[in-house]
């Protein structure tokens, strides 16, 4: 393997299960390749990764940020230059070791409304540490936000998650066309959730997106969801596992 990292960002609207097809991937990376570090990063504010991963993370990178900041304000700046200066090695305190995979949290911002300044520092993190690893997901907020504030700009392979719904397929439209400017990714897809039947794949449309594969509705998804449990234990014959396999697959990462 080449000495650039493997970054696969998952994106999409709110609400299609972007979070649990992450999860999955990151399983399927782990069970692929035992011997490669593979991060996991949650960097949506809504946070679901930690859930679905079965992670109890107790620092997330908003800590993080907030203490540098409340450094600078104080005034003291001894200070602030050391809470800089330890910002990067910070980031491992956040880091939690599990079986296969390490993972960081973005946090949720007690400020409603814009992220700009986590997110300009999650892509400060996503630099600084992406070196470390061989593999890294990464399950974005939903939306453009991220892609437009090039967050993912070190991202290499983009997976585009949508439903069947029209809506779903406009914003993996427009994120592909920011993406296209932004984002210097070698590949990207689509892989369409929840289908209802396969038949509804041909009235859709994903513009000159790739589709990796789809998806139906899956009840073992369903019930982990509703129950706060962790994907990393779902059979591997299940809808969801075979048809992300193939996607990854395409886009050559397993």
């Amino acid at each position: 393997m080449e000495n650039k990292p493997i970054v696969l960002a998952v994106a999409g609207k709110g609400g299609v299960g972007k979070t649990s097809l992450a999860a999955v991937m990151v399983k399927l990376l782990v069970e692929a390749y035992p011997d490669k570090k593979i991060l996991a990063i949650d960097a949506d504010p809504a946070v679901g990764l930690s859930t679905a991963l079965g992670v109890e993370p107790t620092l997330t990178l908003d800590d993080i940020r907030k203490e540098a900041v409340e450094a600078a304000e104080s005034g003291d700046t001894k200070a602030t230059v050391e809470v800089l200066g330890e910002a990067r090695y910070r980031i491992f305190d956040c880091m939690v070791e599990m079986d296969g995979f390490s993972f960081i949290a973005i946090g949720r911002p007690e400020a409603a409304g814009c992220y700009c300044k986590i997110n300009t520092y999650l892509k400060e993190v996503i630099a600084s540490i992406s070196d470390n690893f061989d593999y890294i997901v990464i399950d974005g907020e939903a939306g453009i936000e991220q892609i437009n504030r090039r967050v993912m700009e070190k991202v290499t392979h983009l997976m585009l998650i949508t439903d069947s719904s029209k809506k779903g397929c406009g914003v993996i439209k427009t994120i592909k066309n920011v993406a296209d400017d932004l984002v210097m990714y070698d590949k990207i897809g689509a892989v369409v959730n929840r289908v209802p039947s396969e038949e509804v794949l041909e009235y859709m449309d994903l513009g000159d997106i790739p589709l990796l594969g789809w998806i139906p509705a899956d009840a073992n998804l369903t019930e982990c969801d509703l129950k706060g449990k962790s994907v990393l234990g779902i059979a591997d014959d299940t809808a969801i596992v075979t048809g992300l396999r193939a996607a990854l697959n395409k886009l050559g990462i397993l």
